[in-house]
């Protein structure tokens, strides 16, 4: 027979059990717990309440009076702290725009106070409602009456549950073709299985939380027959809405055709409904319900001090819809700028300008063969053109500098592109109403398109449409840098491409500008920005006033505009002119080019009279032979031979007599024509007096 354990043997004794230690069972127990058995106990009366608070839904009464003072607590700052914190931000962004930092200034004075009015009415209405809720508790209290306490904590019950109520989880059924609880859902998702049974669109402007806009969303494409499955990222923006969704098939284009429908079922006005295809997931789009101005908030043009930036550094020049800063750098760009009349081609091409003419290794020329060009920025520009002589001469000039430039770049070791410095400026030739121009400087400006981005010659060419029509030619969309405003949709297509419309370049649905309305004028598409992605993506150009920009066009006067090298100079007259199947006009210097164009002489230029005339005169003959120096005596050969009735009575003293003032006494030469170091002058020094 076995020995029986020690629990289970009879104890003979006069004590109680419950007066012995606790057998080795106990001892067990807790050894395995790790407890005493006290907390087990503990353990197990919590569980027993915890199913107990389950089954009389405590949890989701709590959880819809901790809802329930979120919604309150929005409600009451309803959205103001954020907008009063853009309008901050949007004032530091516009700091030496005292025009745009006084209306921000006034924006915020009048949202700080509709935050105040509203804070002070919202705590009325509440303090109304929770004195009403308060005052039949009394009552019942006061009373006595168990019938009315027991009603009243039954209802506070009931209100709490149903507003607790979990309805963010999905159902169990799959989603996505995958089980419900191994979706991965973006940041607040919504998708098809959230709708509630038998919803129906409504305005989004009912819409009071992030989740009721999504379901907004969500309901208004299934009624369009959009093929959506999901929304997600929906933000509440000083403007509207905005928020990322996905469609389950096709491409987000189905949003793009069916974006007038959706403006009808969202309560919008025309071009609300502005989507953003995402380059990076093809099945995706930003979308933004677009209920106020977008940029109204957008900082103004930055100052920029005469020669303190590079044409090589970017620059902000807009604001996106999303806020996000517009910056470019206009080095070795070649550009073209599209608007229809009121669109604000010019506002766009000043603050191009406003840009190269604030740059110390840049020089700004304009060409308008019909209007003002860059009008309020005269003063910055180094050439101003404005006749088909002066246009075509400058286009010419330019075009023989690329190509001098070309031949330059391996002498001077910058490699396969000119190198830009204050010592080697860059060129930027801004082109108004193209299509206005003559034949010739149309051609000169197509061949300046195809080789000056490496000589750091470039050429922005604006025009109020884009086919070619206008152009002339179909090179749309051979230019790297295109901007876009308010034109036909051919534009567009002619621009960005034939599926650009269906991509989401819309700047074919904005709005031109009338007399007492500026509606879209300023806002475009832009494309080829360097060091940005190409998406479309609506900005605002940064407005700028007449005044500000005539005031910094003079500071940049009064600081010197910059001057082409001497080296690139000199090299012009030593090219070819090129084969265009035209008449060319004859090729000028740069002095003679500022002459033709009435620019000011560079700075130590000789002034107007007969000591110029002879300087002038000493730089051609000595290009024309191809040489850089010349003695003194074979130089007054030279010049009788270039003007006998002016050069034949002058002697060799008589030439210095006429050249020191301005030139100086004959140099040395070094060896020259078998002689060991003769005097005379030099073709740079002649050419830097003029």
């Amino acid at each position: 027979m076995a020995t029986p354990l020690y629990e289970d043997r009879r104890h003979l004794t006069l004590v109680d059990d419950a007066g012995l230690p606790p057998s080795p069972s106990v001892y067990k127990e807790q050894a395995e717990t790790g407890r005493p058995a006290w907390i087990e106990s503990a353990r197990t009366v919590a569980a027993r309440t915890n199913r107990i608070a389950n089954l009389t839904l405590l949890p989701h009464t709590v959880r819809g009076y901790r809802q329930l003072g979120r919604r309150w607590v929005e409600r009451f700052h309803d959205d103001y702290p954020q907008m009063i914190a853009s309008t901050n931000r949007a004032i530091r962004d516009a700091a030496g725009d005292v025009t745009q930092e006084a209306r921000l200034k006034d924006h915020r004075a009048q949202l700080r106070e509709e935050y105040r009015r509203h804070r002070l009415t919202y705590t009325g209405k509440t303090a109304g409602v929770a004195g009403a809720v308060a005052g039949g508790v009394g009552f019942g209290a006061v009373t006595g009456s168990l019938w009315v306490d027991l009603v009243a904590a039954l209802g506070a019950w009931g209100f709490g549950a149903f507003h607790g109520r979990d309805r963010s989880e999905p159902d169990a059924e799959e989603a996505l073709g995958l089980p419900a609880e191994e979706v991965v859902r973006g940041h607040g998702s919504v998708t098809l299985d959230d709708l509630p049974e038998g919803a129906k669109p409504f305005p989004i402007r009912r819409a009071e939380t992030p989740q009721q806009a999504a379901i907004c969303v969500l309901l208004a494409m299934v009624a369009e027959g959009v093929p959506v499955v999901e929304v997600w990222d929906m933000e509440r923006q000083p403007w509207g809405w905005q928020c990322k969704v996905r469609v389950g098939e096709n491409t987000p284009e189905a949003i793009i055709a069916k974006a007038g429908g959706l403006e009808t079922r969202f309560d919008l006005p025309t071009n609300g409904v502005r989507p953003q295809p995402m380059a990076e997931r093809r099945a995706c789009a930003i979308l933004r319900l677009v209920e106020g101005d977008p940029f109204a908030t957008a900082p103004g043009m930055p100052y920029r001090a005469p020669k303190s930036i590079s044409i090589t550094e970017k620059s902000r020049l807009g604001t996106s819809v999303g806020g996000d800063a517009l910056e470019a750098s206009f080095a070795g760009v070649m550009g073209l700028v599209v608007a229809a009349s009121g669109g604000g081609k010019t506002g766009m091409l000043q603050a191009i300008g406003e840009i190269t003419t604030a740059c110390y290794d840049n020089i700004t020329i304009d060409l308008d063969p019909h209007g003002d060009g860059l009008e309020d920025l005269g003063d910055a520009v180094r050439i101003t053109a404005r006749s088909h002589e002066q246009i075509e001469a400058v286009l010419l000039f330019l075009l023989m500098l690329s190509k001098a430039r070309a031949r330059l770049r391996k002498k001077l070791g910058m490699g396969k592109k000119w190198k830009i410095s204050k010592e080697h400026p860059h060129i930027t030739v801004i082109f108004d109403e193209f299509p206005k121009a003559s034949e010739l400087a149309k051609r000169l400006a197509f061949e300046l398109l195809n080789v000056g981005r490496k000589e750091a010659v470039t050429l922005i060419l604006a025009s109020q449409g884009a086919t070619t029509l206008y152009l002339g030619q179909n090179i749309a969309q051979m230019i790297a840098f295109k901007a876009v405003g308010p034109c036909k949709v051919g534009d567009t297509r002619a621009v960005f491409g034939d599926d650009s419309v269906r991509e989401g370049w819309l700047p074919h649905k904005l709005s031109p500008a009338t007399d007492t309305d500026p509606k879209d004028a300023g806002h475009v598409y832009v494309q080829g920005v360097p060091g940005m992605a190409d998406e479309p993506v609506e900005y605002a150009i940064h407005p700028a006033l007449a005044e500000a920009l005539r005031k910094r066009a003079g500071e940049r006067h009064e600081a010197g505009l910059v001057e082409p090298d001497q080296t690139s100079l000199l090299a012009v007259p030593g090219v070819d002119l090129p084969d265009i199947g035209m008449e060319l006009p004859k090729l000028l210097t740069w002095e003679q080019l500022l002459r033709l164009c009435d620019a000011e002489p560079a700075d130590g230029a000789a002034a107007e009279g007969p000591a110029r005339t002879v300087i002038e005169d000493a730089v051609a003959v000595m290009e024309k032979r191809g040489v850089d120096r010349m003695k003194t005596e074979v130089l007054l050969l030279a010049l009788r031979g270039h003007d006998p009735d002016t050069y034949t009575p002058m002697t060799v003293d008589e030439l210095k007599a006429l050249l020191k003032p301005l030139a100086g006494a004959p140099v040395t030469l070094g060896q020259l024509d078998g002689e060991q170091n003769p005097r005379g002058f030099k073709l740079s020094k002649l050419v830097s007096l003029l």
